[in-house]
């Protein structure tokens, strides 16, 4: 019971204490891309040692006692080693913390599918009321309120309405499209769905909470920064500042279909502020040891829960 009592206590500590510390750090704005991949490892860390912790709960322990090689030999993983469930306690040893890890897997298939659905409906819709301009390589729209989003996947397509052709200058509207093309060439529809996936499993949880809130906003703030690489900080900003302004109250993110990432996104008024900062970005090398801290967070279950001695 020592290795469940673990990493009950890391998935705890994962799931409540983590992500608290990480909405209230300021260095994620900094880096957005970077924080979005700590944001999913930890939801993967957490999945991980979930499914762990049921495997240690329903399993006998005398195989623990060796720690991974023991581990190994119960499911079945070694030459001289009979697979596991045939016995009265094989099949939940397997069933249960499979479920566990599979759950979230399955939501994000949904999740992927359901959005596919939905884009492909628009897509019909904007080929019978929209208009293509090979000049702006999108397809405009004929609507007041000023929006510009797109629709990801194997069928990209950029949308933009009249209203924001008449509002923004050449300079504002090539950073807004910039900014759509950022978001499908970053394929951020993907993170999305895998927190949205997420935070459908396990909704009672402050990671999945913090982690689809924070995803959606980082994802803006990476692809303003793919924008600010070609373009004026001056343009994007002032671009973001009339698209926002002119929403109606309560109109969200303007016109935009689900499935659909666009310009004036979550936390405008955030990201407006962040592109007056002059603040410098992380260096490239913290940056490095970040990603690589992100990439190893799901190793830690299996090695907490492994480990000898903890049966």
């Amino acid at each position: 019971m020592t290795a469940a009592l673990a990493l009950g206590c890391y998935a705890a500590m994962v799931g409540v204490v983590v992500p608290k510390a990480l909405v209230r750090s300021a260095w994620p704005y900094r880096a957005p891309a970077v924080a979005v991949a700590v944001w999913q490892g930890l939801a993967l860390s957490f999945t991980i040692a979930l499914a762990l912790t049921t495997y240690h709960l329903v399993t006998p322990t005398w195989h623990l006692h060796n720690g991974m090689s023991g581990l190994l030999r119960f499911c079945g993983l070694t030459f001289d080693a009979p697979i596991p469930g045939t016995g009265p306690l094989g099949v939940p040893a397997i069933a249960v913390p499979a479920s566990v890890a599979l759950l979230p897997l399955a939501r994000f298939g949904h999740e992927l599918l359901r959005a596919r659905r939905v884009r492909a409906r628009h897509r019909g819709v904007l080929d019978m009321v929209g208009r293509r301009s090979a000049r702006l390589r999108a397809t405009v729209l004929d609507h007041d309120t000023p929006a510009a989003y797109c629709l990801p996947g194997r069928r990209p397509r950029i949308v933009v309405s009249a209203g924001a052709l008449r509002l923004l200058s050449p300079a504002q509207l090539e950073s807004v499209l910039e900014h759509e093309r950022a978001h499908i060439a970053g394929r951020h529809h993907l993170a999305l769905a895998a927190t949205e996936a997420f935070a459908r499993v396990f909704r009672w949880l402050p990671l999945a909470r913090e982690a689809r809130a924070q995803t959606a906003l980082l994802l803006e703030m990476a692809a303003d920064d793919r924008a600010l690489r070609r373009h004026p900080r001056q343009a994007l900003a002032s671009a973001l500042y009339t698209m926002s302004a002119g929403h109606a109250p309560g109109g969200g993110a303007g016109h935009a279909p689900g499935g659909a990432l666009t310009a004036s996104g979550p936390g405008a008024v955030v990201r407006l502020r962040r592109m007056l900062d002059a603040r410098r970005r992380p260096h490239p090398a913290l940056c490095g040891v970040v990603v690589t801290v992100a990439a190893g967070l799901p190793l830690l279950p299996p090695l907490l829960g492994c480990a000898p001695g903890m049966g």
